[in-house]
């Protein structure tokens, strides 16, 4: 006898069950209510997606002429639709996995992006969550049981409030590039992409977003120019070469002439030579960085100190621009006299047309 449903033999001997389709075709409705049943998200689009493994995979490797893969697929997307009045798609909110093998399923919602800019107006704020060196995270003396090195970071105070907001179950802050921890980064702000891992909700008003965050972060940190963004802009925001305008200030080991500041700082214009500074060896791997610093000017100078503003490439570290990090940055501020960097900040971050 055939399987009145996949048109593949029944089973062997006394059997009357389809040992190809496992009576699927006679299951299909029970099974779609079961899956819609345990759907928790808001979705406006899915997609079915059959898995092999075990007896079916080798049975479908048997069988080749039956593509009861595909059959499965479009009924449960049909009955599923049905269902739920949402529509098919190749790039669904919620990818749902069905297993033959065992009737199980796997429900996989679609992370939510957005995109921004955010200011950082305190010291003393990491970018991303830092964990402790010492304990790894699980929480020492040392970091006061916190597990974390710094009390809180942009990416906490950012995205608390918005994964209560989508229901989510985290939120990963992508920036381009990151400030000192000691830095501010104030101006327009630093463009960011925040990926919303399992939102339980996407129909958000992103301008009470915009507000939310601003009111929790009570100054310390704000956010700006808030939209939905698409996951490719992960890697526009990463692989994007944004220049760096900063203001710092500078202190020098005695007095010095606004003549011989403004000769040191035009020696820096150009390329820059320039290894892993020694403050950051334990964590990035020592090699040479060639960058270019575009202006260096004077703000204010004071005799034995001045504010003075930068522009550099990405990737530049310039608190070792000016103390020369024992000849590791070449040229550098340090030539003439001991400098080093009190003070920085970030107080632009160029769009890359914009540059000049």
């Amino acid at each position: 006898m055939l399987c009145k449903f996949c048109n593949s033999k029944l089973g062997w001997g006394e059997s009357e069950n389809c040992v190809v389709c496992c009576d699927f075709f006679e299951k299909a409705d029970k099974i779609a209510v079961e899956i819609v049943k345990n759907i928790q998200f808001e979705f406006e689009s899915f997609k079915v997606g059959i898995k092999s493994e075990g007896s079916f995979k080798a049975l479908q490797e048997l069988l080749a002429d039956y593509d009861i893969k595909t059959e499965m697929k479009k009924i449960l997307e049909r009955k599923i639709g049905e269902i739920t009045e949402k529509m098919i798609s190749n790039d669904p909110d919620l990818l749902i996995t069905f297993n033959p093998e065992d009737f199980s399923f796997k429900l996989d919602v679609k992370p939510i992006f957005i995109y921004g800019r955010y200011i950082k107006r305190v010291r003393n704020i990491s970018q991303t969550r830092w964990l402790c060196g010492y304990c790894k995270g699980a929480g020492c003396d040392i970091c006061n049981f916190t597990g974390k090195r710094y009390f809180t970071s942009v990416e906490e105070l950012i995205s608390t409030p918005v994964i209560e907001i989508f229901k989510a179950k985290d939120a990963i802050l992508h920036g381009a590039g990151r400030e000192d921890v000691d830095a501010r980064m104030l101006g327009r702000g630093r463009p960011f992409v925040l990926e919303i891992l399992e939102p339980k909700k996407r129909s958000v008003d992103i301008e009470e977003v915009e507000k939310t965050i601003n009111n929790l972060c009570k100054g310390k940190v704000a956010v700006k120019e808030l939209r939905f963004a698409k996951p490719n802009e992960i890697e526009k925001i990463k692989g994007e070469k944004y220049r760096k305008v900063y203001r710092a200030k500078v202190v020098f080991d005695k007095e010095i002439s606004r003549e011989e500041l403004e000769e040191s700082l035009r020696d820096l214009i150009g390329e820059i030579k320039q290894k892993t500074p020694k403050r950051v060896l334990h964590r990035r791997a020592d090699i040479l960085r060639i960058r270019r610093v575009y202006k260096a000017e004077i703000i204010e100078h004071f005799g034995k100190w001045a504010v003075l503003k930068f522009e550099t490439d990405a990737g530049l570290y310039v608190k070792e621009l000016v103390s020369g990090d024992e000849g590791r940055t070449e040229p550098n501020l340090s030539k003439r006299f001991k400098a080093w960097i009190e003070k920085l900040d970030v107080i632009d971050v160029l769009e890359p047309d914009s540059s000049t």
